[in-house]
């Protein structure tokens, strides 16, 4: 069992700097790189929560390092070796190691990538509403957490503060190009399918999951974070049912928990009891084993 240790809110990296802060993710301008920092910040409901959560940085850092070695298509990664960074990054490498990582840097495309392999969230109240998702008509009388005959593409606004929406094919293309937006669909169906083949192949069920995309030197090109529990919606296989929303590797606890206590889901966020904290960084810790087979830290 790893000791709980000092968790990071926000990062100031004396001697760099700030390109921007994100929901959970500082971003650092090295000049011809990035330097990612995620933090161990929480949001829910769009709002960031007041207190962090043990270990939840590290692991969707190591989590998206796994992932982007493993998945094989174009991506933006460096290292997350500290050792292997700039001097200015090394000597702050005691608060920088495992939630550190050096890209390239990208022309970031203006559109959240969404893959769906099952009928949940906000593609299953859109298809209660209209019988589709994002545009695309599904057979009718599909249940909830039903498993799509093949993945979807479904897009989505890439909003900085509050909610994504789901957009239409059309619109990508109105905003990349008919031939980028293809390219994109493409990618990330593929991407969503060999991740999704890999879970299963643990015991997990990847439902959906979201990709951003930009260019590097003029190449579509993996960025961000990628199939980790903040991006991607995993279940264990053995608990999947059709019908209800299967238990899964993500801050349910925190929503639960907000919900109990009538939070109006506008900032700032409330500080979580020590209960939820723990369960929550449990829960990040039990997917990075699921996934990786390791104990995090080994």
């Amino acid at each position: 069992m790893l000791k709980t240790e000092p968790v990071l809110v926000r990062s100031d990296i004396s001697g760099l700097k700030l390109a921007s802060r994100g929901k959970v993710r500082d971003m650092y301008d090295l000049g011809e790189s990035l330097l990612i920092v995620t933090t161990d910040r929480l949001s829910a409901f769009d709002v960031v929560m007041a207190n962090g959560i043990p270990f939840k940085g590290k692991v969707l850092n190591r989590l998206s390092e796994f992932w982007f070695k493993y998945l094989g298509v174009p991506h933006h990664m460096i290292t997350c070796d500290v050792d292997q960074m700039p001097a200015e990054v090394r000597k702050h490498r005691d608060v920088l190691r495992d939630r550190a990582m050096l890209v390239k840097k990208a022309r970031t495309f203006p559109v959240e990538c969404v893959a769906r392999g099952y009928l949940i969230g906000s593609g299953w109240k859109d298809y209660q509403s209209t019988g589709a998702v994002c545009g695309i008509a599904l057979p009718t009388g599909l249940r909830q957490a039903a498993k799509l005959e093949r993945p979807i593409f479904t897009p989505a606004t890439k909003a900085v503060t509050g909610h994504d929406e789901n957009i239409g094919f059309d619109q990508v293309a109105k905003a990349v190009g008919d031939s980028t937006a293809s390219k994109l669909r493409e990618l990330t169906l593929s991407t969503y399918e060999k991740g999704a083949d890999y879970a299963e192949a643990r015991g997990l069920i990847l439902a959906d999951t979201k990709f951003e995309f930009g260019l590097v030197e003029g190449e579509i090109t993996l960025i961000d974070e990628v199939l980790t529990p903040d991006s991607s919606r995993y279940w264990p296989r053995a608990e999947y049912r059709i019908g209800i929303s299967p238990p899964s590797f993500d801050k349910q606890f925190v929503r639960d928990y907000l919900e109990s206590i009538r939070f109006n889901k506008e900032p700032p966020g409330p500080a979580l009891p020590d209960e939820i904290v723990r369960k929550t960084s449990d829960k990040y810790l039990e997917a990075y084993r699921a996934l990786t087979g390791k104990e995090f830290g080994t």
